[in-house]
Formats: structure tokens, sequence, C-alpha cells
């Protein structure tokens, strides 16, 4: 089973997240809604993907922070990490900052998606 971090997503957009993942992934999504819950999280479980939000739902933090700060740690800047975003510019700058291409929420339920995800999450788990 792989493991994913899901971090500043509100708690419908978590839903969603996890609903999709689930339904073509064999993974288990982890909700954190803070910079600080998910470093945390991090230090207690080995996560095969990170999912970033663009602004934290709970606290209005910018996602792009995060990332860089991920990056920055050497024990974590292996880990791929994919912003959530709809807007272009951001996912441009995440992946300046050493982020894989990350995806919008509008993409969830699209098959292209899922198959953007296979290296990262499994090609076998994937549903036909």
């Amino acid at each position: 089973m792989k493991h994913v971090l899901s971090v500043g997503q509100c708690g419908f957009d978590h839903s969603a997240i996890g609903r999709f993942l689930g339904q073509h992934f064999e993974v288990k999504v982890t909700p954190s809604a803070t910079v600080a819950d998910a470093t945390r999280q991090l230090t207690q479980q080995t996560y095969d993907l990170i999912l970033v939000n663009r602004q934290f739902d709970a606290d209005g933090s910018e996602g792009l922070d995060f990332i860089r700060q991920l990056k920055a740690a050497p024990e974590l800047q292996s880990i791929p990490v994919m912003l959530v975003t709809n807007f272009r510019e951001y996912a441009q700058q995440a992946e300046l900052l050493g982020a894989v291409a990350g995806f919008g929420k509008s993409e969830l339920g699209s098959p292209a998606l899922a198959k953007r995800l296979v290296p990262y999450l499994g090609e076998a788990a994937v549903s036909q």
C-alpha cells in the first residue's frame, strides 16, 4: 500500500482527492491541515507522495512556501511533491522549486490524471 500526505486541503477537497485516489490505487491518504502538523507527520511515517494545496484552508499558508521547505530538507527532498492548483502559473513555480507536475481539483475524475499518478502510486494498482 502506498501512503499519500494531503496537506492544506479543506475537508471536502481532501475527501474528493482521497476518493479519487482510492478508486485507482491501493493507497492510504492522510490529511494534514498545517505546516506544523505535516512536518510532525513526516517524522512519523514514510510517504510515497505529498500533495500540497496552493493555499492552506486552515490558516492561509502558502503551498509554495511549504514545497520550498520540503525541498530544502535533505531527508525529505527525494519524496515526490505535487502542488494541487488549477492555476498554471503556480504549478510552474512549484516545478521550479523541485515539485513534480501537479494537478488541479478540476482534473479529479479524469482517467488521464490517474495515468499521470502511476509513477508515484504504482501501475499494478490502477483500476481498469
